[in-house]
């Protein structure tokens, strides 16, 4: 008797940091590799966002595929959707060509990393928030490097994610009808987030709810259809469709499109990593089982290591199950042109 194959399992949130980008990085001495060997590298603040000196954890998954592909059979995946980290996407920098450079080097090395691989390790390609060249940027990962879809960090340049510089780029994702993955590349700041590793475990949800707020109230996902995903299940978004939509309703500086806020936030996909099973379980009641997607935060510490039991927890209907695991994934990747 044949065995029965495992389950498909797409992860649309893993992160990879290829070597060849850290010694880029180094070599203009925007990197120290001295503690690699430890596990962790020092990033500029100008690229990484984090306090000079602040240790960044690097497990060798981050750049070693083998460990990666042995890593995801042991976690019952079987394929991935790869973004660049937050750490390396400049979110916070005011120099443009400088945030270019390292945007497109990333990318180059990334695809470079997974080439060989494709249809088990995916490139999600990174585009730099905050430009006019994020639209030709996105379109070289797609065309030329062969990119599954595109990540978007949640400002850059001074610029939020609902600035009219950005209309190129929504106009393209929505017309090609890309898998758009958004992730937290910054924290909303100041000194009360110093301490306890709050920016990742408090600013990184707040961040994504201030973010898709604004691409809600400025109109963005009213004048375009995408097809975005946002990580952390949201972040602490599933908690203010009603404080939005009693905004919406009252104050007229925020009543800003036709429908109410919690119509647009229906439209759009979260991942699973809540790392809560009640708080899983109401995101599905809320947006519908074929809007939440599995996603992992591979490989850093702070992700989810059993998917499969992250989504058996909810007790799902086998096809249900199924949507959550690949099924819609699949079909957001397969739409895409």
């Amino acid at each position: 008797m044949s065995e029965t194959p495992p389950p498909e399992v797409i992860d649309v949130h893993a992160h990879a940091l290829p070597m060849p980008l850290l010694a880029w990085l180094a070599g203009r001495g925007l990197a120290d590799l001295s503690g690699v060997a430890d596990g962790v590298v020092r990033i500029d603040p100008m690229v990484s966002g984090i306090p000079k000196g602040a240790p960044i954890p690097l497990p060798p998954a981050q750049y070693d595929v083998a460990e990666r592909l042995a890593d995801m059979r042991k976690m019952g995946v079987t394929r991935q959707l790869v973004s660049l980290p937050p750490f390396v996407t400049c979110a916070d920098a005011v120099d443009e060509d400088e945030v270019l450079a390292v945007a497109r080097r990333g990318n180059d090395a990334l695809a470079e990393l997974l080439a060989g691989h494709r249809g088990v390790l995916d490139p999600l390609g990174q585009v730099p928030i905050g430009t006019p060249a994020a639209r030709d940027e996105a379109l070289r990962c797609l065309d030329e490097l062969g990119c599954a879809g595109i990540a978007l960090g949640t400002r850059g340049l001074g610029g939020e994610l609902d600035n009219p510089v950005h209309e190129p780029l929504w106009e393209l994702l929505a017309e090609r009808r890309t898998f758009v993955f958004l992730h937290p590349s910054s924290v909303p700041g100041g000194p009360r987030l110093a301490d306890y590793w709050l920016p990742q475990l408090a600013g990184f949800p707040m961040e994504t709810a201030l973010a898709v707020s604004r691409l809600v109230l400025g109109g963005v996902l009213e004048r375009h259809d995408l097809r975005l995903c946002l990580a952390h299940g949201g972040g602490c978004l599933p908690s203010l469709p009603g404080r939005l939509d009693l905004g919406w309703s009252r104050k007229p500086v925020a009543r800003t499109t036709p429908l109410p806020p919690s119509d647009y936030l229906r439209r759009l996909y979260y991942d699973t990593a809540t790392f809560s099973t009640p708080l899983l379980r109401r995101l599905v009641e809320d947006v519908g089982v074929d809007h939440v997607l599995v996603g992992t935060d591979y490989p850093f510490e702070l992700a989810d290591t059993d998917p499969l039991g992250t989504v058996a927890a909810l007790g799902l209907a086998p096809a249900d199950a199924h949507a959550v695991q690949a099924g819609t994934a699949s079909a957001l990747l397969r739409g895409a042109r």
